[in-house]
């Protein structure tokens, strides 16, 4: 959050995400403001119902520990983390891959998102019945139709065939559907995710945070990535680099700062709702905060970086001292020694909270804490990626082109480190690209389903020690408490049942 907290923020109530209804209003006409409260809210907006939306990726299942866990917990560079305690009920699920039928965690992801599709669905019923709808409705559209593309896209990699529900909820009964088919439920994100792209605003220049065409062309690109249509993947990510609207500019030790939420670099950022004293926020920074005592309680202490990823780094990399907090040692640039008997080694630094902050907002927990989703970093990488894997002279030159704008910002200046890369054997160049998505992307929730996509999950886990693991860990099993509500019409996944 900006020291100055005016980053035009939401806070809703409850009530306000059950009950608006839409008479549809000119996004334009409304006046910017520190944050906008259930009695600023135009009634009966569909704006309003936009934003009830955008509430559904705060919550603990779409941004929180749950979204932590499944999507980098489970990859080779880091590991559970927290105290023994923890690790005595978690660590086997997904340290050790024996995913349990029902888990807390696990059934609050699957609520969590069908939530985010279910507010989505409510917005575009609503639409569905503006005539004649007007550029702003057409961009709240927009909005709610990558929301729903963002939660189905997270879904289909952690569970495969699940329900696809694209309709307003009536009753229960018409929401206890079968499961879909992997493919449908790709068809169903690229249709929401090419409107998206279609309505959304390159920028929202009085209200930062909210998504734009470049967000959903982000999502877009990844999706095609997961699919290995390599030339559709590089055609969006260059839209994407092409635009002029977002850069590297950020020094990579000043990214993960409250100071640079939303910059240059950010292409999809998730925004968090504190005002120091209700105390709404994110939880993304404190489920994986340092776990100490006192002064150093900083949070649950989950998600850590592994001594694999350490190792990942060349020589001199600063961007290793960025992603990485040591225990007993000091904290740049906060001047801050950590205590030697903290119950892990390392700790994630990109969610490392302003000491400052903490103070003024009597918190220690980091609930101001924006949460950065896509970097414009990560769309440069995939773009490199795909270009290689399309091949041919003028696309190996663009992906060395672009591997190299991201290790010249990794460098910092510092020209005897990190040298370029000439190499344009596809093999080589394609291996080089995927370490620089480890380093550069390290505790950023990429690298679980980047494994997946490039097909080394299980060779990688197992020489990670990870002995357990199998294909079938690519999915976890659809919650058994959804199962048994739908008396019978949801099937459990194969290998599971």
């Amino acid at each position: 959050m900006k020291t100055t907290i005016y980053t035009y923020k939401f806070i809703l109530s409850i009530a306000l995400l059950l009950f608006i209804s839409s008479c549809g209003k000119d996004w334009l006409d409304i006046k910017p403001k520190g944050r906008f409260t259930e009695e600023e809210m135009p009634t009966g907006s569909l704006e309003g119902q936009v934003f009830a939306a955008y509430a559904g990726l705060r919550s603990e299942g779409t941004s929180g520990l749950p979204y932590v866990v499944l999507h980098n917990i489970r990859s080779d560079d880091a590991s559970l983390g927290s105290n023994s305690g923890d690790n005595a009920a978690a660590g086997p699920i997904f340290d050790e891959f024996n995913y349990p039928l029902d888990y807390w965690l696990v059934n609050n992801y699957w609520t969590g998102h069908y939530n985010l599709i279910n507010l989505a669905n409510n917005v575009l019923a609503t639409a569905d019945s503006i005539d004649n709808p007007t550029e702003g409705t057409l961009a709240n559209i927009g909005e709610v139709k990558f929301l729903r593309a963002w939660a189905y896209f997270n879904m289909v990699r952690t569970f495969g065939e699940i329900p696809l529900i694209n309709f307003k909820i009536t009753d229960q009964a018409s929401a206890n559907i079968p499961k879909s088919s992997i493919n449908d439920i790709y068809r169903q994100i690229d249709e929401d995710l090419a409107d998206a792209v279609a309505y959304l605003p390159e920028t929202w220049p009085s209200h930062p945070g909210r998504i734009t065409r470049g967000a959903a062309l982000a999502v877009q690109t990844k999706t095609f990535m997961a699919r290995k249509r390599y030339s559709e993947g590089l055609a969006s990510a260059m839209q994407i680099i092409n635009s002029g609207i977002y850069d590297l500019s950020v020094p990579y030790n000043m990214i993960f700062r409250e100071e640079s939420e939303n910059s240059k670099e950010s292409i999809f950022e998730i925004q968090a709702l504190f005002d120091g004293v209700q105390n709404f926020g994110v939880t993304y920074a404190g489920r994986q905060g340092v776990r100490g005592s006192g002064a150093w309680d900083l949070g649950w202490g989950w998600n850590v970086p592994n001594q694999r990823l350490l190792d990942a780094f060349e020589t001199d990399d600063p961007r290793k001292d960025v992603t990485v907090l040591y225990s007993g040692q000091r904290n740049e640039p906060y001047g801050e020694v950590l205590p030697d008997n903290l119950p892990r080694d390392y700790w994630n630094k990109k969610v490392y909270t302003n000491p400052t902050l903490r103070s003024r907002y009597g918190s220690r927990f980091g609930e101001w804490f924006n949460v950065r989703i896509i970097r414009y970093a990560d769309i440069v990488l995939l773009a490199a990626e795909a270009a290689n894997e399309v091949g041919g002279a003028a696309n190996t030159d663009l992906a060395l082109d672009l591997l190299e704008r991201v290790r010249v910002r990794a460098r910092g200046g510092n020209t005897t480190i990190l040298p370029a890369i000439s190499t344009r054997d596809q093999v080589a160049l394609r291996n080089v690209i995927r370490h620089e998505r480890q380093v550069e992307l390290g505790m950023e929730n990429e690298r679980f389903y980047d494994l997946i996509r490039w097909d080394i999950d299980v060779q990688t886990m197992r020489d990670a020690g990870h002995s357990n693991y199998q294909l079938k860990h690519r999915f976890f099993p659809i919650p058994q408490p959804e199962i048994d509500k739908s008396a019978g019409i949801l099937v459990q996944n194969p290998d599971y049942s």
